[in-house]
């Protein structure tokens, strides 16, 4: 490992992952990436599942297999888009508002309290990382 910017900020993903799992209280918890998923198609629904890959900078295969389990359990609904029949339109459902709003959210805010009681910088961290994220974009 080269210890650079781009690892550095990959460990940090993986270690937000682990917190997830960590605090977690059974088999059903839903993962970091799930969280992600739900969070971020609440911002942006309903969505094609292309759409949703972009947003969330994944492949499109790796939004199909994410869909499977979250549509199995009732947290997001896919349906054929009307306009386009091979596209898929995905919603989050009450469940999964419920769910993300539950687990997610307190693991963000959580999280957020931790780095700052820590004297992390979080709004300088928050605002650099987003300029970093709009400049590799660009």
């Amino acid at each position: 490992m080269d210890d650079g910017l781009a690892d550095l900020l990959h460990r940090v993903v993986f270690l937000l992952g682990e917190a997830a799992r960590q605090r977690g209280d059974g088999p059903g918890d839903l993962t970091y990436s799930q969280l992600r998923l739900l969070g971020t198609l609440e911002d942006i629904q309903p969505a094609t599942q292309h759409r949703l890959a972009q947003a969330l900078l994944v492949s499109d295969p790796a939004v199909s297999r994410a869909l499977g389990p979250l549509e199995a359990a009732g947290l997001v609904q896919v349906t054929q888009d009307p306009d386009h029949g091979r596209r898929r339109l995905v919603t989050i459902t009450e469940a999964g508002r419920k769910a993300f709003h539950d687990g997610g959210k307190p693991l963000y805010d959580q999280l957020r309290t931790y780095l700052q009681q820590a004297g992390f910088p979080y709004d300088r961290y928050l605002a650099d990382t987003a300029k970093l994220a709009q400049l590799l974009k660009d």
